[in-house]
């Protein structure tokens, strides 16, 4: 026997939800039966967790599931929710969900070890179907955001609309930040995206931007909580919070393309491995973020365990020569041999 669930999917983004109350309006719902209620775009309503949260208090057989695209605003009240809610940070797609979507085909999730043990097989069978490095080049250009399905020619001035609005409404709506300070903030990213590698030196950043040192640092964890940057640190270090990050990279790499035309090849690798090993491994996340650090010896060493050395085909393993449980990871190649494994397989981790 089939049974069915009274569901009711709405926006409250609507003009009717600007002369009428969620809480009400939920209500009403529960009363003529409803069992489950879709909430679309949270983040526009005004104190939304006041509601949500007496909607449960009130009516415990209601299911609700409610979502939002901004997420300074969504965490900046989910606090209010303890124990009524549970939200989910989605993260943009990796390679392995872009190919999905593009060619049609349910391709599996690797697991670092399963790719650290079988990668040439694996590659080499996934090279069979497809041209991978042409489509991880796409991807690594307009493939993050689900939203380049719509119009993949117009993508990358959707995506600055993005950003913009993240600087210019969400990080002043949430964390207090003047409006004067927002030009500074898109020339900080702008050095960001046309940089090398970049190791920061605190100091001159904060000169090239006229923002101060204290508010500089502020601004970096504004900015990797907004989803616009990925700090790293040195083994060790992740524990100090607001001090100075040892590396700092734009999220993904959509955003160096929208950002600048002037795109740096090393920092593009190092950025797109560090944002699949974060995104991969964020559904348990610890109280601090210490999944891929800064390693001695090597580029970055992942769970305090396995080390890699990020560079194009020709890398070598000179650097890593005497380090156990180490690894280069590749540009450039479609399969690797050894311990040397393709960049782009490690698009497959989620």
């Amino acid at each position: 026997m089939v049974t069915l669930t009274l569901a009711l999917y709405i926006s409250v983004d609507s003009p009717y939800f600007q002369a009428h109350n969620l809480f009400e309006f939920a209500r009403e719902f529960y009363q003529f039966g409803g069992e489950l209620l879709l909430v679309d775009e949270i983040h526009k309503y005004p104190d939304w967790s006041v509601d949500i949260k007496a909607i449960y208090d009130s009516f415990p057989k209601l299911k609700v599931v409610f979502s939002g695209s901004s997420l300074l605003q969504i965490s900046s009240q989910k606090a209010d929710l303890s124990r009524r809610a549970i939200i989910f940070n989605l993260h943009g797609l990796s390679f392995r969900e872009y190919l999905n979507f593009t060619g049609n085909k349910e391709y599996p999730v690797c697991s670092m070890e399963e790719i650290l043990a079988g990668h040439r097989q694996i590659a080499e069978t996934l090279c069979s179907e497809i041209t991978v490095r042409k489509l991880f080049r796409d991807y690594q250009q307009i493939g993050y955001y689900p939203f380049f399905m719509e119009s993949p020619g117009t993508y990358l001035f959707r995506l600055r609309e993005v950003i913009n609005h993240i600087l210019e409404v969400d990080l002043p709506l949430v964390n207090h930040i003047e409006a004067r300070q927002i030009s500074k903030l898109k020339k900080l990213l702008y050095l960001l995206a046309t940089s090398v590698p970049f190791s920061p030196n605190i100091s001159k950043l904060a000169e090239a931007t006229d923002i101060s040192r204290p508010r500089l640092y502020e601004y970096l964890e504004n900015l990797q909580n907004a989803r616009l940057l990925n700090l790293v640190r040195s083994q060790g270090r992740g524990c100090e919070v607001l001090t100075r990050p040892d590396k700092i990279y734009l999220e993904n790499s959509n955003l160096m393309y929208s950002i600048s035309e002037n795109v740096n090849t090393g920092t593009l690798r190092e950025l797109f491995f560090v944002n699949e090993l974060r995104n991969a491994n964020a559904l348990h996340p610890g109280l601090v973020e210490n999944t891929i650090e800064l390693s001695a010896k090597g580029d970055f060493i992942v769970k305090s365990e396995y080390t890699f050395e990020i560079g194009g085909k020709g890398k070598g393993f000179n650097q890593i020569s005497k380090v156990e449980k180490s690894f280069v990871v590749a540009d450039d190649i479609e399969t690797g041999f050894q311990n040397k494994i393709p960049l782009w397989l490690f698009g497959f981790l989620y």
